[in-house]
């Protein structure tokens, strides 16, 4: 038996079973919620990751996020650079996508917590354009800020290919909590995001690539393979990549 490998599976779904508990995703209809300040870091609640989405089925974060290399976005990023449309547009979809998320406490649910909301550029720049208007300033302050109405349309119900968030910063300013108990544990009881995004080595996402460049290799020969750099120099293995991406995101 492998003991490592069942440790780190063990971990893998310790780790999923805790992102789970500590996300939050508007369901549909109306709910109201109260971005928080972060205790992590004061200065700014909104935390900016980036992600591959949808490669081998999955989702995995960019070290791009703090700023390290990423054999993935290198591998886009040579995709731009050759000039062939379809490879530009496969480079489109496989670059690291940002998500932004926020700490906040849903009203009505407090006991569960603060949670994680994850979302798109467009309710960013609205969150950002309130806090920048003088008549509304720091939404999150725990004593004078404002909950946020968030509503949630799902594809269905809106005729759309996507679902649709919508935010209403409310005009009346009202404390995080009145218990100042309460208000204490809000702040404090908050996790750090990095803990629930696991970053992978270079060599791990190299690995990944790899295995998506080479679907019915095995572990062993995808670790075996040349370098990223080396799988684009190959023009035959980008042509392939472009035609396993068409597959992917046109099912």
């Amino acid at each position: 038996m492998d003991i490592n490998s069942i440790r780190k599976r063990l971990n893998q779904l310790q780790t999923t079973n805790n992102r789970t508990s500590n996300l939050w995703k508007p369901q549909p209809g109306k709910q109201v919620i109260r971005v928080l300040p972060y205790k992590h870091n004061k200065d700014n609640p909104f935390i900016e990751l980036f992600f591959h989405f949808g490669l081998n089925n999955k989702t995995y974060l960019s070290p791009i996020t703090y700023g390290r290399p990423d054999p993935i976005e290198e591998f886009a990023q040579k995709l731009k650079t050759s000039g062939n449309r379809e490879e530009y547009q496969m480079a489109r979809k496989l670059e690291a996508k940002m998500r932004t998320f926020a700490p906040v406490i849903v009203r009505g649910e407090e006991k569960q917590g603060v949670r994680f909301w994850g979302f798109g550029k467009t309710v960013y720049q609205e969150l950002l354009s309130v806090i920048a208007d003088p008549d509304y300033g720091d939404i999150t302050d725990p004593v004078s800020g404002r909950d946020v109405s968030v509503e949630f349309i799902t594809a269905e119900e809106s005729g759309a290919s996507f679902p649709k968030t919508t935010i209403r910063v409310k005009p009346n300013q009202t404390p995080i909590s009145e218990d100042k108990a309460q208000l204490e544990g809000i702040l404090e009881n908050q996790k750090d995001i990095n803990e629930l995004y696991q970053e992978l080595s270079y060599e791990e996402l190299t690995d990944v690539l790899n295995k998506w460049l080479n679907p019915e290799a095995s572990d062993d020969e995808v670790k075996s393979e040349a370098p990223v750099s080396a799988v684009v120099a190959d023009s035959a293995k980008v042509e392939d990549a472009s035609a396993a991406f068409d597959e992917l995101f046109n099912k």
